[in-house]
This record gives structure tokens, sequence and C-alpha cells, in this order.
């Protein structure tokens, strides 16, 4: 199972990113997270139902200081395929 996840709001020079990754990778979940050059974040991640809930969940909150307005969600097909474990790309 695999889920494209884009988070609008506050969610840049707050730590999202980083945050993001320790959450994933707690939760055992691969794939990848990065900042927009737009202002949202946009994360791929890939793993068991209930790790998917619990990111999904988080990102809906993520960390102090950030203001989450939006998060959008994707089932997709497309299972991110990192080399190892969860990983901050460059923005795009």
């Amino acid at each position: 199972m695999a889920k494209q996840l884009r988070i609008t709001g506050l969610v840049q020079g707050v730590g999202y990113r980083y945050n993001f990754h320790a959450q994933a990778r707690a939760l055992n979940l691969t794939g990848w997270v990065r900042n927009r050059l737009d202002g949202s974040v946009e994360a791929s991640v890939s793993g068991s139902d209930p790790a998917l809930e619990k990111i999904v969940e988080w990102a809906r909150r993520g960390p102090p200081g950030a203001r989450v307005t939006e998060v959008l969600i994707a089932e997709t097909d497309d299972t991110p395929k990192p080399q190892g474990e969860f990983e901050i790309w460059p923005t795009a």
C-alpha cells in the first residue's frame, strides 16, 4: 500500500520534513519527503495500513510550530523504492 501526500499551510521553516522523516522511520515506512517550491511539503510513503494511518494522522498536526491547513491524500500503485531507509529529497 502506498500513498502520496501534499501538505499545505505553514509547513516550511518549522522542521516539518525532518520530523516527518523521523515519524516515518519510527513507523518502518519507506519512501521520501521533500519541500515544494510552492511552500507545501510532499511525501510518498509505503508500508502497512496501520502505519500509513498513523503517518497521515501525524501529517495533519505536524511538529510544534507548524500550522497545517490541508493534507491531500492520493492512493498510488507507484510504490516508492528507495535504497535503504526513508529519505529526505531535495526541494522540487
